[in-house]
């Protein structure tokens, strides 16, 4: 397989990654509108031509050189032939159903550093609160403090509201995971720094309540809608962190081609949370802060977080291509 990858099948594809390459110098100096219609056919065909090309490269471990080359043509013409398609239910449905787990299951590595970052430092906020209260007063605030001591959830008045606090607390919590994602453009350290507030904040409140004893009102209130809303924060945090690490470390890529191959990435990581953060935002209006029973609460959290496992972990099979694959 090595010798024949090293002279004759190489010599023969060769000529298609070059037109491939030609095509997307062109795009770069004038866009789409530099390319002939029979120019726009060879590129979606040589793109499909060239990621197959790409998978049988990946067998000879002498050909990493060109395996490399050939995957960053495919990163540059993947965001262009996919930056303009067109979106509708079916499509949303099929990216959600079976693209969106393998999209997660790429970016892994940076969920597990954004859920390793957000459990230290709620653990260390945790850890403060309960060893100096004057810590948690200041963090929480006197009238949560005030609340507290009286026994009583801060959640009750979202009841008698719920329609109108559950689309402000939907719109809320997506500007947040957006927020987390573009701060990605800070090298990353913007994704870091609102995920340090929101986990200190969460891990000092769990103290506090602990503290007045309604550690059980707390977590039977969180359960419903925390279950997907907590994993969809630091999934949004990991799509910051994918975007900064492409500006910090381009590596063989062009900077310009590591920010948009990154951006993509990271993109199409974030936009998979929003629909759980409908559902979020809807048990947080009006199941969550209900008088159901505590059991159901967490049974709603035990199920929804279990489904939403087996929705991210579900075994995928791998594509010829995938952008960020090398």
């Amino acid at each position: 397989m090595a010798q024949i990858l090293s002279n004759q099948w190489i010599s023969k594809r060769r000529p298609h990654w070059d037109r491939l390459a030609q095509l997307l110098a062109q795009t770069d100096q004038g866009g789409l509108s530099q390319l002939s219609r029979a120019d726009l056919q060879d590129m979606a065909l040589l793109y499909r031509q060239v990621a197959a090309d790409l998978s049988v490269l990946r067998q000879d471990t002498t050909a990493g050189a060109y395996a490399r080359h050939v995957n960053q043509l495919l990163a540059r013409a993947h965001h262009i032939i996919y930056s303009g398609r067109k979106t509708n239910l079916l499509t949303l449905f099929h990216f959600l159903k079976n693209e969106y787990p393998r999209v997660f299951q790429s970016q892994i590595g940076y969920v597990a550093a954004s859920l390793i970052f957000s459990t230290a430092w709620g653990i260390f906020g945790a850890a403060v609160a309960s060893a100096r209260p004057e810590f948690m007063r200041h963090w929480v605030g006197p009238e949560m403090i005030a609340t507290m001591e009286r026994h009583e959830m801060w959640t009750k008045s979202v009841v008698s509201v719920a329609p109108m606090a559950s689309s402000f607390i939907m719109t809320n919590n997506i500007s947040v995971c957006f927020v987390l994602f573009a701060s990605g453009i800070t090298l990353g350290l913007g994704t870091l720094w609102f995920l340090y507030t929101n986990s200190i904040m969460l891990g000092i409140i769990g103290a506090a309540c602990h503290h007045y004893e309604m550690s059980l009102a707390l977590w039977s209130f969180v359960a419903p809608h925390g279950s997907l809303e907590l994993p969809s924060i630091l999934i949004a945090g990991a799509a910051g962190l994918r975007l900064g690490v492409a500006m910090l470390f381009p590596g063989a890529l062009r900077w310009r081609d590591s920010v948009v191959r990154g951006g993509v990435e990271a993109t199409r990581l974030v936009a998979g949370v929003i629909p759980l953060l409908v559902i979020a935002g809807t048990l947080e209006g009006f199941f969550s802060p209900s008088q159901a029973p505590v059991w159901l609460k967490f049974l709603v959290g035990g199920l929804l977080f279990t489904l939403l496992n087996l929705w991210l972990f579900r075994p995928v099979k791998t594509a010829p291509y995938q952008v960020g694959s090398e």
